[in-house]
């Protein structure tokens, strides 16, 4: 008895040792345009339609998201913990088309990024 007790203790411990494990994600490049993510489903753009429809929407709390030139959507997620909302460092660039880098994670059909860099690619989404 005294045995498996140890048994059970030794094999709790190595269980407990292991670090937890952490999705993989894969850095990326991509293009697109910052998109009010309601717009990009419900009314299926493929670009936004203002500067001024995207910001009111992501004031009223709908999350912006990157629609890419790939046709996927990818959804800006904090890497910290407790995650933060990435509206605020989004709303600059709604509505503009961009080029962002960061770190890609794949869950379930859904893409999202942890953004490292975002910069304007020049086009801007006709009033």
């Amino acid at each position: 008895m005294k045995r498996l007790e140890i048994g059970i203790l030794f094999f709790t411990a190595i269980i407990l040792a292991i670090p937890t494990a952490q999705a993989a994600g894969k850095p990326t490049t991509l293009k697109g345009y910052v998109i009010d993510s309601a717009c990009a489903f419900v009314k299926d753009l493929k670009k936004p339609i203002s500067p001024e429809c995207a910001l009111a929407c992501a004031k009223a709390g709908s999350p912006l998201v990157i629609l890419g030139d790939d046709g996927l959507v990818y959804w800006p997620i904090s890497a910290e913990m407790p995650a933060t909302g990435q509206n605020e460092r989004l709303m600059p660039y709604a509505a503009q088309r961009v080029t962002v880098s960061g770190t890609v994670y794949q869950k379930g059909g859904s893409h999202a990024i942890v953004i490292n860099k975002i910069e304007r690619t020049g086009e801007k989404a006709e009033m």
